[in-house]
C-alpha cells in the first residue's frame, strides 16, 4: 500500500496477468468498482478480451471518476482518508450490500483498506469495449444502487449486451454462486 497506487495501478496489473501468461479470448468479470479496472484493460488490450462481464458493477463513461459516483459514506470515508494524510479508506461493512448473514462476517475478515488514488483518478476511454464480442452485465436485484440499476435499464434496448438479473444481494458469488458460474460459462 502506498500512495501511487491509483486507477492506471490496478488496470495495469490485470493487463500484465494476461500478458505474461499469454492469454487469450479472456473472459473478463468485474465485480462493482472492478467495473473501473475491465473498462480499463479492454482499452489497454481488446484484442485479448472475448467477453466482458460487468457484475453490479460501474460502467464508466470517459472522463469519469469513482469519486463522483461513490455512496456518500464512501466518499466521506475519502475525504476523511485524505485530511488524515491517509493514502487509503476503510472496507467498511458488508452488511450495507445486503449480503446473506451466513456469508457477511467471512467477507467482512477478507476486507481489506482500498487506496483512495483509485477513486481520485479520471479514466480514459475511447469506445474500445464496442470492439468486444460478447459484452454482459448481472444486476443483484436486491442491492439498491442507483447507478448499477441505470446501467442495467440503459442497456436492455442495446442487443449487443447480454443481460442477467439474480434476485440477491451484492455480493453475488456468495449469495448465488452456481447461478453466477453458469452465466459466467454461457457468456464464455
Amino acid at each position: 500500500m502506498n500512495a501511487s497506487i491509483n486507477l492506471d495501478t490496478h488496470i495495469t496489473d490485470v493487463v500484465n496477468v494476461i500478458k505474461w501468461e499469454e492469454l487469450s479470448d479472456v473472459v473478463l468479470c468485474g465485480h462493482s468498482s472492478g467495473g473501473w479496472v475491465i473498462s480499463g484493460v479492454v482499452e489497454a488490450i481488446p484484442d485479448k478480451i472475448e467477453s466482458i462481464v460487468y457484475l453490479d458493477a460501474f460502467l464508466p463513461e470517459n472522463g469519469q471518476k469513482a469519486f463522483d459516483m461513490q455512496s456518500p459514506g464512501s466518499r466521506e470515508a475519502v475525504f476523511a482518508a485524505r485530511e488524515a494524510g491517509e493514502i487509503s479508506r476503510p472496507p467498511g461493512s458488508m452488511e450495507r450490500y445486503n449480503i446473506n448473514e451466513n456469508d457477511r462476517y467471512w467477507f467482512e475478515s477478507l476486507a481489506t483498506p482500498q487506496p483512495i488514488g483509485t477513486s481520485l483518478q479520471e479514466i480514459t476511454l475511447t469506445g474500445a469495449i464496442n470492439k468486444v464480442p460478447k459484452k454482459c452485465y448481472i444486476r443483484a436485484t436486491a442491492y439498491e444502487h442507483k447507478y448499477f440499476q441505470a446501467y442495467y435499464d440503459s442497456l436492455k434496448s442495446d442487443s449487443s449486451w447480454k443481460l442477467f438479473d439474480l434476485h440477491c444481494g451484492h455480493i453475488v458469488m456468495a449469495d448465488m454462486p452456481v447461478e453466477l458460474a453458469e452465466i459466467l460459462i454461457d457468456v464464455a
